[in-house]
């Protein structure tokens, strides 16, 4: 087998899990999720010879996801549907509280559904990802202050539609 294929088959088997559990906080669907991250990887894919030295592989894929999305956003407006589950890690770590845990991943998921697809993908970058504000509006291809105030927009609106994340988090702070 080619070397820089066998790379590639390494890259995307280890990779794929964190970039689906990313692609679907960005549309909200897990077979939106699949179809963007299967695209992102079709384009790493066409880069690879010149990606596989450099080790930034997942970056480049990361940000076609980005960029994918946001013209997917430009192109049509569709109703949204959170039907699907967030992939988890393997191997995840076996929560004392499950039934709390629970409650808040249904309760962010209904409050994430309740977001534009833009204020999403801003709070996806800033507090999933740990992005700056100039690094996802680098992502995004929007200005520093569109990515400030869809922040701010998304964070009010979570804070009017689920107050009860404010609770949960209060109650998950204090436990540790």
């Amino acid at each position: 087998m080619d070397p820089l294929l066998s790379e590639f088959d390494s890259f995307v088997r280890t990779r794929t899990p964190a970039l689906l559990r990313s692609a679907y906080l960005l549309t909200g669907d897990q077979h939106l999720a699949e179809d963007l991250v299967q695209s992102a990887l079709a384009r790493t894919h066409r880069s690879w010879s010149r990606l596989h030295d450099s080790g930034n592989a997942e970056a480049y894929t990361r940000k076609i996801m980005y960029h994918l999305q946001v013209s997917w956003w430009r192109r049509r407006r569709v109703a949204e549907s959170m039907p699907g589950d967030l992939p988890e890690p393997r191997g995840g770590d076996s929560a004392p509280d499950h039934a709390r845990q629970i409650t808040l991943r249904l309760t962010l998921r209904a409050a994430l559904a309740r977001l534009s697809a833009k204020q999403r993908a801003v709070l996806v970058l800033r507090f999933f990802e740990d992005r700056t504000e100039s690094e996802a509006a680098d992502l995004l291809g929007v200005t520093v202050g569109t990515v400030k105030s869809q922040t701010s927009k998304a964070l009010a609106k979570l804070r009017t539609v689920a107050p009860e994340l404010a609770d949960l988090y209060a109650t998950e702070g204090t436990a540790r």
